[in-house]
């Protein structure tokens, strides 16, 4: 019987764009190596941990769906737990069908886009529009003394 399993993993910040792909890699090979019939990874990025773990305190999380028998389960969990890349990681079961789309591991880290400019504020044109002043006379301001 096939069934959806959610996995969510946290690897250590101070990993490269291109190890957090390689380990991506490495437990999608894994799993289907262990007969995963669908599988699709997600980088969240990274992200504050709402407690230290393992002297860290951001990690960077990679959420993680795939339909299988639940063979695939032990096998992964425990490479995760002698990994020093992962510092936490969870994998739950989903009873009613979940939909998604298998999405694969990218091959090359993403460019990043270069800095722009900074953005000067320019001064606004003035408006064609002549703006009135009201005059204030004596007999209006004695008025609002009373």
């Amino acid at each position: 019987m096939t069934v959806t399993y959610e996995l969510m993993f946290i690897l250590r910040p101070d990993l490269s764009q291109e190890q957090v792909n390689q380990q991506m890699r490495k437990y999608r090979d894994l799993l289907k190596q262990f007969g995963a019939d669908k599988v699709s990874m997600e980088v969240w990025g990274k992200r504050r941990l709402a407690y230290e773990i393992n002297r860290f305190q951001d990690g960077v999380y990679i959420l993680c769906y795939f339909t299988g028998d639940g063979t695939q389960v032990a096998p992964v969990e425990r490479d995760m737990r002698l990994s020093e890349e992962v510092i936490r990681y969870l994998t739950t079961k989903h009873e009613k069908g979940l939909e998604f789309e298998e999405k694969d591991v990218p091959e090359a880290p993403e460019a990043v886009a270069p800095p722009t400019a900074p953005v000067t504020p320019t001064e606004a044109p003035e408006s064609s529009e002549e703006t009135t002043v009201e005059e204030v006379t004596e007999a209006d301001s004695n008025s609002e003394e009373e």
